[in-house]
């Protein structure tokens, strides 16, 4: 009688059908893992007054916003920061934003935040219509404080966003984004605390007119820093 065959110690491998099952499994969890949403609670900012009028008694401004999950206060439904694209999200358009001068004559239902790169700024942020966005010295991050407001909001638009609404994000850490509410009751988006804006004479996409400009207002990078090459 011949000796029946050793058995090999070594597992056999996975059969392709079963190697092609956990490939997807990965995917599928890449992919959930990308559309992470965190909510944001809307802060109050300080109305900013003229350098010439008397000093406002003013209550203390509220600690910066935060991107923690937490229950908004009554009457402030908050955000929702979501880590992926307008288009990852089947949006097309632009939620309402607006570009160059165009006056913002109602929040956008949802406004995108990407970074980008550029030879001049290196990175930087941009809106959905690829318009440049700034952050201004004379604000505060802690506590986050807007100080740009009637004629200088006029060359200056705030980003904003109406209460409620989503801010989708393209290479920007959810955990930068914040929101405060501005003396005239708009909601305007702040990065690592500091509040973003746009330039009026940024007409076109990729414009940076507004890099410089006074000494005090910059390109913010993708956590609220200036940006530089």
């Amino acid at each position: 009688m011949s000796p029946s065959p050793r058995r090999s110690g070594t597992r056999p491998r996975p059969t392709a059908p079963r190697a092609a099952v956990l490939a997807a499994v990965l995917v599928l969890a890449g992919v959930a893992a990308a559309g992470c949403t965190r909510t944001v609670t809307v802060t109050s900012t300080p109305a900013a007054a003229p350098a010439s009028a008397p000093a406002a008694t003013t209550p203390p401004p509220a600690p910066p916003a935060t991107t923690e999950p937490a229950t908004a206060a009554a009457g402030n439904t908050g955000l929702q920061v979501i880590d992926s694209s307008a288009a990852q999200n089947g949006l097309n358009g632009t939620g309402g934003t607006v570009t160059g001068a165009a006056v913002q004559q109602a929040p956008p239902v949802w406004v995108q935040l990407s970074a980008v790169q550029s030879p001049r700024l290196g990175a930087h942020l941009i809106d959905i219509n690829e318009s440049t966005l700034y952050r201004f010295d004379k604000d505060t991050a802690q506590p986050s404080a807007s100080n740009c407001v009637d004629a200088c909001a006029t060359q200056w638009p705030p980003v904003t966003v109406e209460e409620g609404g989503n801010v989708y994000l393209a290479g920007v850490d959810p955990k930068a984004v914040g929101a405060i509410s501005r003396p005239d009751g708009r909601i305007q988006l702040t990065v690592g605390g500091w509040p973003v804006y746009r330039f009026a004479q940024d007409t076109q996409p990729g414009d940076t007119k507004g890099q410089g400009v006074g000494g005090t207002w910059f390109a913010v990078g993708p956590t609220g820093e200036k940006a530089r090459p």
